[in-house]
């Protein structure tokens, strides 16, 4: 089926669910016959992006890279779900603004339970110290601003704030009703 393209980029803080509930929605779309892309930070860490470190300058490379292959993939009809911390309002509006059909996906939840489902230990050791500017402890995460969608994955279940998502597409006529 053929069908415009678009980015959906899950921004949030590290464990706030913006890899589970892509993958969710990236299920969801190829369920609809969609070709679907999934970019996460992870794992273009490991490839694209493994020269940068978290400097801000090297997140917002890091940004600067991701939006280019999502402006790519989106011009060429695919659905693209990118999940990245993408801390900072600027880096946002600067993928916004080069992707085109672009969608911010805040995926709120409260740094308390971020931390709570760290399973690395991430948060633990940048509190002691050993991770240094960690986002959300002492590097700073700035509430999206121009938010098209927001789920609340502390308050939701995944399948909740997937029907959010999925939703706000068809009424924003990126899916048939």
């Amino acid at each position: 089926m053929e069908h415009k393209g678009f980015t959906l980029w899950f921004t949030g803080l590290a464990c706030s669910g913006k890899s589970v509930l892509a993958d969710a929605v990236a299920e969801d779309l190829k369920e609809r016959d969609m070709k679907v892309e999934r970019l996460d930070g992870d794992i273009v860490r490991k490839s694209l992006t493994r020269d940068l470190g978290f400097s801000d300058d090297d997140r917002r490379m890091n940004i600067e890279r991701v939006t280019f292959v999502s402006k790519l993939l989106t011009r060429n009809g695919v659905a693209v779900l990118a999940s990245f911390i993408s801390p900072f309002n600027d880096i946002r509006r600067y993928s916004r603004e080069e992707i085109g059909s672009y969608l911010l996906v805040y995926v709120k939840c409260s740094l308390q339970e971020c931390e709570k489902r760290d399973v690395k230990g991430m948060y633990a050791k940048a509190r002691a110290g050993e991770i240094k500017k960690f986002t959300g402890i002492d590097s700073p995460f700035e509430e999206p601003d121009t938010a098209d969608i927001i789920v609340e994955t502390d308050k939701q279940t995944v399948e909740e704030s997937k029907k959010i998502i999925i939703n706000s597409l068809k009424k924003m006529g990126y899916l048939p009703n």
